[in-house]
């Protein structure tokens, strides 16, 4: 049968944290899709929210992996990658100074920084990337960005005139800002941080005071967090001429967000949006009959701008149904019923026990695959189905 005739599925789902990346889970689904329908045009193109999976994403979708000599969140050396096509650079910020970068796990509240993301992001400058995605989420500091803008470039000078140490403590003792020396390639960048954070930079909603306990943060350490980053408003404000502490997503990622939107004029986007245009979905998912996404566990969060709703409103755009797998599925009826999933597949209604379903999701998702393409492709073909 020529190409152009066999049925296609898009598989398009996001990690199943702690037991699949997204490209696993892809491929599990496409195996269990063509062991019961060996005629189908199965295209995989996994998918991320904005966070940890961006990378993976965007290499799965033809970007490049380009491997830096770096520096973790305590400055301990590590190995990162970033993606690039053409211009475009993708740089997942928990690949290189996220807490899994954290030497034993030990978090670092008041000293970890981003220096090392800057590092990698000089890198892709000085190679001719001029349009820059930042994927955050994940993140082991809470130091307002500035370590990202001290590797690309800018001074920030203590007391005595010297160098500022690196993290967010430093900052409370922050005496000048210098912004001269930062990469000139940075003057012709486009900047777009993919996040799904509103929060401030301070305030009880902000970086520290929301996200410092999840670091390792005691009460004592979240105040005095607060008043460094306050601190480094006030240089940033100083410097640029304006105040962005108060910017939707100010607070992403330790306060990454600040220094990018305030210093690196970044545009921020709803992560999933951003992924799905660099996998190019809103074209590989014209002329698909059916659409499967879903990550590990479909609850409320999922509903507020996760991957699987994100897929499914792409999708209803192209008139294509959607349904999803996961680990399991905490949503109501109702809940579905509004977020554009046509049916949930999940893996507890195989295999109960938790430990035992993480441990062999690939199998599960293979078996589940091929119910898929029973229960959903026939219908999917005549453009109608079957509702949970």
């Amino acid at each position: 049968m020529p190409r152009s005739d066999r049925l296609r599925v898009l598989v398009a789902p996001d990690k199943f944290r702690g037991s699949l990346g997204a490209a696993a889970v892809a491929a599990a689904v496409r195996d269990g899709l063509l062991a019961q329908r060996p005629d189908l045009d199965v295209r995989v193109v996994p998918v991320a929210d904005g966070g940890d999976g961006t990378l993976e994403a965007a290499v799965a979708a033809g970007f490049d992996p380009v491997e830096v000599d770096t520096v973790g969140p305590t400055g301990e050396p590590v190995t990162a990658r970033y993606a690039r096509s053409g211009d475009l650079a993708v740089f997942e910020l928990a690949e290189v100074v996220g807490l899994s970068r954290l030497p034993a796990g030990r978090p670092a509240p008041l000293t970890a920084s981003t220096f090392g993301l800057g590092l990698l992001v000089a890198h892709a400058l000085a190679r001719g990337c001029r349009r820059l995605v930042l994927a955050v989420g994940g993140s082991a500091s809470t130091d307002g960005g500035a370590g990202l803008l001290q590797a690309l470039g800018a001074r920030l000078t203590g007391p005595d005139g010297g160098p500022l140490p690196l993290g967010g403590a430093a900052l409370r003792a922050l005496a000048g800002l210098d912004l001269a020396g930062l990469h000139p390639a940075l003057a012709a960048a486009e900047v777009t941080l993919a996040a799904d954070v509103d929060s401030p930079l301070l305030g009880e909603a902000g970086a520290a005071a929301v996200y410092g306990p999840q670091k390792g943060a005691t009460r004592g350490d979240v105040a005095l967090l607060e008043q460094a980053l306050t601190r480094w408003a006030e240089a940033v404000a100083g410097a640029v001429g304006r105040d962005e502490s108060s910017a939707r997503g100010a607070g992403a990622a330790g306060g990454t967000g600040f220094a990018a939107v305030a210093v690196l004029g970044a545009r921020i986007r709803p992560g999933i949006d951003l992924v799905l245009d660099l996998v190019r979905f809103p074209e590989l998912v014209r002329g698909a009959v059916l659409v499967i996404t879903g990550e590990g566990s479909l609850d409320r969060q999922t509903l507020q701008g996760k991957a699987p709703v994100g897929v499914a409103r792409a999708a209803a755009r192209a008139g294509v149904p959607v349904v999803a797998v996961a680990g399991r599925c905490l949503l109501t009826d109702d809940e579905l019923a509004g977020s554009g999933l046509r049916a949930v597949y999940p893996l507890s209604a195989l295999e109960p026990d938790p430990a035992r379903s993480m441990a062999d999701a690939a199998d599960l998702l293979r078996r589940v695959g091929a119910t898929i393409a029973r229960e959903q492709l026939p219908a999917a073909a005549r453009g109608t189905g079957p509702h949970p």
